[in-house]
């Protein structure tokens, strides 16, 4: 069913990239499963105790640009993380109706921006394997601007390096405490995505209207 969007309103769409254009399988798959294996290996640890070590060292940082630092884990974990992404590169996936959603913003000449969390690595990555940088007016990773999107203080540092009107901007991301920041810090358009991750739940927003395709507001 569609919904009603007043887009001669809105004049710049930020986008998120994991869970929102990409499926967040991938990540969940990576960082639950992928990781805690390879770390178990290479420290001779049962995978069990690898994996609650794990969890209890992202609970520490998550949220934090550290979180999503593949530099980061890099060190902390004694593993190439940039190289065991790269190993599972297949299973990145764009997710239902996104690449006819961004070549329609396109069409109507709405400024398209990308703004993720991920490292830089990681966004590289992706892009080479999605191609979908070619319908972004800009790209903008957390990392140059120094905090991530979830603090307070991001979206006023983004009009550093990509001036918006807050009143006439879109956001659409998976992370309901991202959009929480946003909100807060005044754009009008918010909107968060139900299934980010193909194989796991749903979620639920009583303050957010989430989409389940793309297909819903072109």
């Amino acid at each position: 069913m569609g919904r009603v969007i007043p887009w001669q309103e809105i004049k710049t769409v930020l986008l998120d990239m994991d869970g929102t254009l990409l499926d967040l399988h991938f990540d969940n798959h990576f960082w639950l499963q992928h990781v805690p294996l390879c770390y178990a290996q290479k420290h001779d640890l049962p995978q069990a105790e690898a994996h609650k070590q794990l969890m209890h060292r992202y609970s520490e940082v998550r949220g934090s640009l550290n979180w999503y630092c593949v530099d980061f884990w890099t060190r902390e974990l004694s593993l190439d993380i940039e190289q065991l992404k790269h190993d599972l590169a297949e299973k990145i996936a764009i997710r239902p109706d996104v690449v006819e959603f961004l070549s329609w913003l396109n069409s109507k000449n709405k400024r398209v921006v990308l703004v993720t969390n991920a490292h830089p690595a990681s966004l590289n990555l992706k892009m080479d394997k999605t191609g979908l940088h070619v319908h972004f007016d800009k790209i903008i990773n957390a990392h140059e601007i120094g905090l991530a999107k979830e603090h307070a203080g991001f979206w006023e540092k983004l009009q550093t390096v990509e001036a918006y009107e807050k009143s006439q901007t879109m956001l659409i991301d998976d992370n309901l405490e991202v959009l929480d920041s946003a909100h807060d810090y005044g754009i009008k358009y918010c909107y968060g995505i139900l299934q980010p991750d193909s194989q796991a739940g749903q979620v639920e927003s009583e303050k957010y209207t989430v989409l389940n395709r793309f297909s819903e507001i072109i």
